[in-house]
């Protein structure tokens, strides 16, 4: 299984909550990342979040569009985060949703995982490219 790694960028901006959601607590953000390294990319997507009512308490989840180079093959695939955080304890789940590659990205499927250190943001990529059927 091919793992990459490099460094990416990311704006947040916060949202509106349609009238259905707005009043309890969840925020919406959308988000505008830029991969480095082996994964040369622009992301974009939305989030929706909730602060629990205890300190670091809160859950997240995301879909993303990344659309660019991986190992030199062009083309998108489309990510989605599930992230909990319980009292400081932290989960985070970031797959590549089925079928969603295309281009020379068809066929994709992986795992990519976040960390943040000094407030620079790093990304390790663990992908498989299968033909398909």
């Amino acid at each position: 299984m091919p793992v990459v790694t490099g460094e990416f960028d990311v704006t947040m901006s916060a949202e509106r909550m349609s009238v259905g959601a707005s009043g309890f607590g969840l925020g919406r953000m959308v988000l505008d990342k830029r991969y480095h390294g082996a994964l040369a990319a622009s992301g974009n997507g939305e989030m929706l979040s909730f602060m629990g009512s205890q300190p670091n308490s809160a859950g997240y989840v995301a879909m993303e569009r990344v659309e660019g180079t991986l190992d030199g093959m062009k083309g998108g695939f489309t990510l989605q985060h599930n992230g909990i955080m319980d009292r400081g304890t932290r989960s985070l789940s970031v797959l590549v949703v089925p079928d969603s590659g295309s281009g020379d990205l068809t066929g994709l499927s992986g795992k990519l995982n976040i960390r943040i250190e000094n407030g620079k943001h790093y990304y390790t990529f663990d992908y498989v490219l299968a033909p398909l059927a």
